[in-house]
């Protein structure tokens, strides 16, 4: 970057910097994000007159283009430069105009505290580099989030440079295994990891002569003579399969070989996936709109990782001898549970054999509030206690310790940190969606927002948990790292600030191998393609064509003049990110699509009495305000219904009959579960282009990715797709068969499961051999959250106490 900004301060151009400067001053903002730099560039350019290269060529458009925030001074103009993905740089311009030289981060965060007169002389800096120095790294931002391939590859390289050291390691690792104290794979005959590699050699011999389909069992005592215990495989073939890729892992180390040893490692029985906040169960609370998604994503994750494991432990011929896995999804027990199955203490999870909810109570310091359910946003003060309560549970469900425990979203990660921690079990994160880059600001404004969000408990839990994970999970590759263009949800925790509680100086390493993308799937029983008409029910679907377009309800707003018009069709909670709203009101002003389509939006809530806070209750208002406003009365349906899976699943492909298409106007998106769930229906998708949504719909001629600020630009994407319809109409069945096609290749449970389990069984070999570093930071951790986030939980405590 020195050399491009000397050559602006060098050339012509630095007229055109300072010109630049003023116009960004007279826009009355003292600090400026991309966006708003970009158009005061582009107004520069035009009415400067400037060729049409400059904007995007010269070394000052340059200069801008890897600029995502400029913060003006009197003395200086602050530059936070972007100059690739995951890398960030701070620059300072004097008023001058003669020098431009880099700064620290430090000295960013001091000026933001300035911006809004918050500064202090000290404040605690919070520094987690140290911690991850010594550890491999990846080099290249385009493999981050890749890092199970990455240590595949960096574990070989080491077998290959020093093969003798570790085979030793692997013997260590093969030697540990257990379950509830019965040995797996090798017994203690073996002492060490040359006797090993020889016995295996043996035991190639000996299942040679074996026909392939012999159960292990009839020549189990063949083996344990030779120092091998159950889990090489089910029959003979799978035996031998097994050892050939062990020798082979040894004599000629290569990652696919090490994957598939691995994946067939026995090294995972029982897993704990902690979803606390929700409604979490199985019928009646699905559609309440804050963890919809989640418990959606839990319940499915834990059906789908119960029958791997199932399958898993088969192969490895451990079912015979009385071993079986067990999923647990934790969760809180809410005894005023509103007619729902929440106060249960457990309940099996329908279409599993082995998996359950278990619910928790918070402890009853303060029963008007623990009774109840309690919002994500002020949950903090109850999930230690909860913690340590839940672990004593699951010690007893399991009747020993968990192998695996997965966090999902903020509280549930930070409670997987602490049962983690105690029980020194691998752990995984898995944030869903992270709230810090949702709200504009809200790490610099946090006192203002502190009595409605409680940020600054939030934003430190996730600094723990993201830091202490063993390995983290993202469904997307914009979930960690963005775009060109913008910050990605991960990286935004890199370097922040919250004014006069502490700085954050670097609080994530990006490129540690951590970070690995496993989308999500979709549960086929519930949400499959239109035209399997062999799986649809026809008294449902007339019941659900009937709701969606003709049915009069006091919860549906709007009488179609027209039911045959084609249907735009969105599903989504009612607040500010979702965007609904502003869906509805680019539907009103486009007469156009108006004439040609008719709006459907189905939501769980419909009056602002509905709502549990007040962003919720403002954006219901302005919902049916905006119907008022553009007479939309004969061209919406606004169910405000909390349906059923199999009723939402029939939803998708009725508006897939009526050869309709889904939108999902959100300003923001990390992943978005309703898209898998139209596009496997066969609508042709249209999604925001901010967030991990836009990797999910595949757009290589820039048609379904939106931009929810643009109205125009949106306008003519849907436009363009409904003429190309009217003028091929296999158009549509074209573009219903790739999505179909694209979630089924890419988003399905199958995958997610197995990747998730063999990435889990290669950190925790990673553990094993490289503990020291992971220890010093755990410690770290720990500090911040006894000193920092215990005594924010606390004042939130005391908030409650005075209700």
């Amino acid at each position: 970057m020195q050399e491009l900004v000397q050559t602006v301060l060098n050339s012509d151009e630095k007229n055109a910097l300072r010109q630049l400067i003023s116009s960004l001053g007279a826009t009355g903002k003292q600090y400026l994000l991309r966006n708003e730099i970009l158009q005061v560039f582009a107004d520069y350019c035009q009415k400067s007159h400037k060729p049409a290269y400059f904007f995007h060529s010269s070394a000052l458009g340059n200069l801008i283009n890897f600029t995502h925030e400029i913060i003006i001074e009197e003395e200086s103009t602050w530059f936070l430069l972007r100059p690739w993905i995951a890398s960030q740089e701070v620059w300072r311009l004097g008023a001058d105009m003669t020098h431009f030289e880099k700064m620290t981060p430090q000295a960013l965060l001091d000026v933001r505290d300035r911006l809004v007169n918050r500064s202090q002389p000290q404040i605690l800096e919070i520094d987690l580099k140290p911690f991850y120095q010594g550890s491999p790294d990846i080099d290249d931002p385009r493999n981050i989030g890749q890092g199970l391939a990455f240590l595949n590859h960096y574990l070989c390289h080491q077998l290959q440079y020093d093969p003798a050291h570790w085979l030793e390691e692997l013997f260590k690792v093969l030697h540990r295994l257990q379950y509830s104290g019965v040995p797996l794979m090798i017994s203690d005959r073996l002492k060490s990891g040359a006797e090993l590699a020889e016995a295996v050699h043996q035991a190639i011999h000996l299942v040679r002569e074996k026909p392939p389909s012999e159960p292990f069992e009839k020549f189990r005592f063949d083996l344990q003579a030779l120092g091998f215990e159950p889990g090489w495989g089910n029959t003979a073939e799978r035996v031998r399969e097994t050892l050939e890729l062990f020798d082979r892992l040894i004599d000629s180390p290569e990652p696919p070989v090490l994957e598939a040893f691995v994946s067939r490692v026995p090294a995972i029985f029982r897993v704990v996936l902690v979803s606390v906040h929700g409604w979490v169960g199985q019928e009646g609370v699905l559609g309440r709109p804050e963890t919809a998604g989640q418990v959606m994503y839990v319940l499915e994750q834990a059906r789908s990782l119960e029958s791997r494991l199932r399958e898993d432990i088969t192969l490895a011929g451990l079912d015979s001898i009385g071993i079986h896995p067990k999923v647990i999804i934790l969760t809180r027990l809410i005894p005023n549970c509103e007619g729902t199955a929440c106060n249960l203490r457990l309940e099996k999870i329908q279409g599993s054999e082995n998996a359950w909810i278990l619910r928790v109570p918070f402890l009853d310091t303060n029963p008007p509030i623990t009774q109840n359910w309690i919002s994500k946003f002020e949950i903090w003060p109850y999930l230690e206690s909860f913690a340590l309560e839940a672990e004593r549970e699951l010690i007893a469900e399991f009747q020993g310790n968990p192998n695996l425990i997965i966090g999902n979203y903020s509280d549930g990660n930070l409670v997987a940190f602490l049962i983690a921690r105690r029980l020194k079990v691998t752990h995984c994160s898995i944030a869903h969606s992270l709230e810090k880059p949702k709200y504009l600001f809200s790490n610099l404004y946090w006192q203002d927002l502190e009595d409605k969000y409680h940020f600054s408990a939030q934003f430190t839990a996730d600094l723990i948990s993201m830091n202490a994970a063993d390995f983290i999970i993202s469904s997307s590759y914009q979930e960690i790292v963005g775009t060109p263009d913008s910050i990605g949800q991960y990286e935004s925790y890199k370097c922040f600030t919250m004014p006069e509680l502490y700085h954050v100086v670097d609080g994530i390493d990006l490129f540690n191998p951590k970070f690995n993308m496993v989308p999500p799937g979709v549960n086929e029983n519930l949400f499959f393609p239109y035209n399997q008409e062999e799986n649809r029910d026809r008294e449902a679907r007339a019941k659900i064509h009937e709701l969606l377009f003709t049915q009069v309800d006091s919860q549906i707003v709007g009488n179609l003049a027209d039911p045959t018009k084609r249907p735009i069709f969105a599903v989504a909670p009612i607040n500010f990110i979702k965007n609904l709203t502003g869906l509805a009101e680019f539907f009103g002003k486009n007469k156009e699509l108006q004439e040609r389509c008719n709006l459907i939006l189905l939501t769980s809530k419909f009056t602002p009495e509905q709502a549990t806070h007040p962003e919720e209750a403002a954006e219901i208002e302005r919902l049916h305000e905006i119907i008022d406003r553009y007479e939309l009365h004969n061209h919406i349906r606004w169910l405000g219904i909390r349906l059923s899976t199999l009723d939402l699943g029939e939803a998708y492909r009725t508006v897939a009959d009526c050869r309709g298409i889904f939108i999902h106007y959100a300003l923001f998106e990390a992943f978005g579960r309703t898209l898998l769930e139209a596009m496997i229906s066969g609508l042709p998708t249209f999604a925001t282009q901010f967030g991990g949504a836009s990797e999910v719909i595949d757009d290589s001629e820039n048609v379904f990715h939106l931009n929810p600020t643009d109205s125009e630009g949106t306008a003519k994407k849907v436009l363009r797709f409904l003429d190309e319809c009217d003028a091929n109409p296999q158009y549509w069945h074209e573009i219903s068969t790739k999505v179909i096609e694209r979630v089924r290749n890419k988003y399905n449970w199958t995958l997610h499961s197995k990747q998730l389990l063999l990435i889990a069984k290669i950190y925790r070999f990673w553990d094993y051999v490289t503990p020291e570093n992971r220890e010093a930071r755990l410690r770290y951790l720990e500090t911040l959250y006894y000193l920092v986030f215990k005594p924010r939980a606390e004042k939130i405590l005391e908030q409650h106490r005075q209700r």
